[in-house]
């Protein structure tokens, strides 16, 4: 029941305020309100140091707005019963007597000393920084909901904490956007307490010389006291709340409350507690000052650095043992075995040379660079790439060599110079630039490493300037690219066509698992990958593979359909549809030779042909390819389908950039040129 009231209390408090500035009020319900807005007050300053965050106190801003009107309608209240009973109560009266010693002319100069501090220094300052960190906050939204759309893509975070930092950043927005306008609550109830004390000294003394007819002097003295200590009853609670106002905007995130972080922060530097208590001390011996003053404060300081450096020395020494109790924990655990055996399905070692590039502290762009090439190939290849682990190994690698680790397998190394840049000669050059001459790590072209400042004079004469870290991300682009269908596991081939089935569920269902299994699945876009075919388009490649499968399940003829279904994709990702393209074609007598030779076993088919004449064969390859390499932007070699497999495997290991296409995966858009036959005599 009280659950269901508290939704109700502050409206009905909020209405009785405003009751309060019509409705006259007793002076002892007065002293009583009063004394609610001091503690009300006390409470929310209390709340603001204790409080980790801003967004903990989001309610502060309407909080704010409803204790200035609750200060002006005591006021109001207040200034009735000064002017009407001469009677506001006994703290308006204490503050007038006991607070000020009597003295009216003290009392005006305390308020307005007050009044001072608060619309110049505390609400000018807090007015100020609510306004920047608005604008701030206003202009940061667009970086930040990038970077959670960044981690929800890189599969850092689920959906639902994306969804709770967007609505945390909304809500920092609106926070710190309500708290600009919020400062202005508190500079109007400053200049409104000013204004409100004048027009009661002014009226005062005009009732009680002209209503109740006091000597002016003595008119002055009673309505003026009052009229003082009404304003300090009111101006001090507002004190307290500009200075709440201005902590909780200048509060930045934490783990602790406002006191602990001051002191653990002011006291982390034991020397420089040292140094402020010696410099104490020695002002203290200056012959005129005060000696008791400044030595028994010095002593304190070196008192409160001792004790620093001793509490510094205690957690040093604390956080070592828990370290190490840690760590001694963790070896003693029989899971701890199990990091000595994992492998990472991608890593990156490089040597001591390389350390700026890798390291974002020293101005690296590594780590970025990898970020960027995962989603190229995620766009292009339709894979997600799994995180690449950075690490050093100065003991077994160059200063400047670095390797890339498929699973623990080296599949690619290099050197770069971070110091330098990779020029690659774009036409020959009449004069050859001085600097170390080296191999392009993915393409082994030839190229000079030359100093950052031969940028523009390389450029002159043609060359492609390139920097380290570029050098070293495009030869991990090309050495994912080429092993792509090794990162492929059953686990992400069940994280893809869940994808799928949450898109096109019937294309799924059909196929999983009545006629082919995930392993099934992952044996074709394996394949697919293997030889550069995207596998962005599932849907169309489970629909295929379910069809497919009611004829056979061997895994070469699923994916001689699906590559059959993609024939448009083929044909623009080789770029037989930009002619007319030189291609090489089989021969029908070498086509029907492998054919006859193709055996079937349960690793799937393989042609079985002497070794001799199967060395013929790529040799007939090789020389064939190279006699249309000068013709053709990259080698095509045109089969049929049924043995198109087949040659592919011959072919690739001997030219493994080559693409092996069956004619039935042409699409109409295809545009070739028949320049070569390939025969074996």
């Amino acid at each position: 029941m009280f659950g269901k009231a508290k939704s109700s209390i502050v409206s009905v408090l909020v209405v009785l305020v405003v009751a309060m500035m019509i409705v006259p009020l007793p002076p002892g319900v007065l002293d009583i309100l009063i004394a609610a807005n001091f503690s009300i007050s006390i409470a929310i300053l209390l709340l603001t140091m204790y409080t980790k965050e801003p967004l903990e106190f989001s309610v502060f801003p309407s909080l704010l707005l409803i204790m200035t009107l609750f200060r002006l309608a005591i006021n109001v209240s207040s200034t009735r019963l000064i002017l009407l009973q001469y009677n506001a109560g006994r703290i308006i009266e204490s503050f007038g007597q006991f607070v000020v010693g009597g003295n009216e002319v003290v009392g005006l100069v305390v308020f307005l000393i007050l009044v001072i501090i608060q619309f110049v220094v505390i609400t000018r300052g807090s007015e100020r920084v609510a306004e920047v960190a608005a604008r701030f906050t206003l202009d940061a939204m667009p970086g930040k909901q990038m970077s959670i759309d960044a981690d929800l893509n890189a599969g850092l975070i689920t959906e639902e904490e994306a969804r709770e930092r967007r609505r945390a950043v909304e809500r920092e927005a609106d926070f710190y956007g309500a708290m600009d306008g919020a400062s202005k609550f508190v500079k109007g109830d400053a200049i409104a307490g000013l204004i409100i004390t004048v027009v009661n000294l002014l009226g005062g003394f005009g009732v009680g010389m002209l209503q109740h007819g006091l000597p002016a002097a003595e008119a002055w003295h009673k309505y003026a006291l009052l009229t003082v200590g009404n304003g300090l009853v009111n101006q001090l609670p507002a004190l307290i709340i500009s200075t709440a106002t201005g902590i909780i905007v200048t509060r930045s995130a934490s783990r602790e409350n406002l006191g602990v972080d001051v002191f653990r922060q002011m006291t982390q530097s034991p020397r420089v507690l040292g140094i402020t208590g010696w410099a104490l001390i020695a002002l203290g011996l200056v012959p005129g000052l005060p000696k008791v003053a400044f030595l028994a404060l010095g002593g304190a300081w070196l008192f409160l650095s001792r004790s620093a450096s001793g509490a510094q020395v205690a957690r040093e020494a604390a956080a070592r043992e828990e370290l190490y109790k840690k760590e001694l924990e963790e070896q003693k655990r029989p899971e701890a075995a199990l990091n000595l055996i994992k492998v990472d399905p991608l890593e990156i070692e490089f040597g001591l040379a390389l350390l700026p590039i890798a390291d974002p502290y020293q101005g690296g762009d590594l780590m970025d660079r990898i970020v960027m090439v995962r989603r190229q190939l995620a766009s292009e290849l339709g894979i997600v790439i799994p995180a690449v682990r950075v690490r050093d190994n100065f003991a077994g690698l160059g200063p400047n060599e670095y390797r890339i680790n498929l699973r623990g397998v080296e599949i690619g190394t290099g050197e770069v110079y971070p110091d330098r840049l990779m020029a690659i000669e774009g036409a020959p050059a009449d004069v050859e630039l001085e600097g170390i001459p080296g191999k392009e790590p993915a393409f082994g072209l030839d190229v000079v490493w030359v100093v950052k400042d031969q940028r523009e004079e390389a450029e002159t004469r043609g060359y492609t300037v390139i920097e380290a870290s570029a050098v070293l991300a495009t030869h991990l682009t090309e050495m994912l690219r080429r092993n792509a269908h090794l990162l492929l596991t059953r686990q992400e081939t069940h994280r893809l066509v869940e994808l799928v089935k949450a898109e096109d569920a019937s294309c799924v269902e059909e196929a999983i698992p009545d006629l082919v299994s995930i392993g099934d699945v992952q044996k074709v876009l394996q394949n697919l990958l293997r030889e550069g075919v995207p596998i962005r388009d599932l849907v169309t490649i489970m629909e295929t593979i379910a069809d497919a499968a009611r004829i056979s399940k061997d895994t070469d003829y699923l994916t001689m359909r699906v590559r059959e279904s993609l024939s448009r994709l083929i044909t623009q990702t080789v770029g037989l549809d930009k002619g007319p393209f030189p291609v090489a074609t089989l021969d029908p007598a070498l086509e029907q030779e492998l054919l006859q030779a193709t055996r079937t076993s349960d690793r799937g088919s393989y042609v079985a042909v002497p070794a001799q004449r199967l060395t013929q064969i790529m040799q007939a390859v090789s020389q064939g390819m190279n006699e249309i390499a000068s013709k053709a932007p990259r080698p095509v070699l045109l089969s049929s389908a049924a043995c198109r497999s087949q040659m592919y495997e011959i072919a690739s290991r001997v030219v493994p950039e080559i693409s092996v296409v069956a004619y039935e995966e042409l699409d109409n858009r295809a545009n070739i040129e028949a320049v070569k036959v390939i025969s074996v005599d």
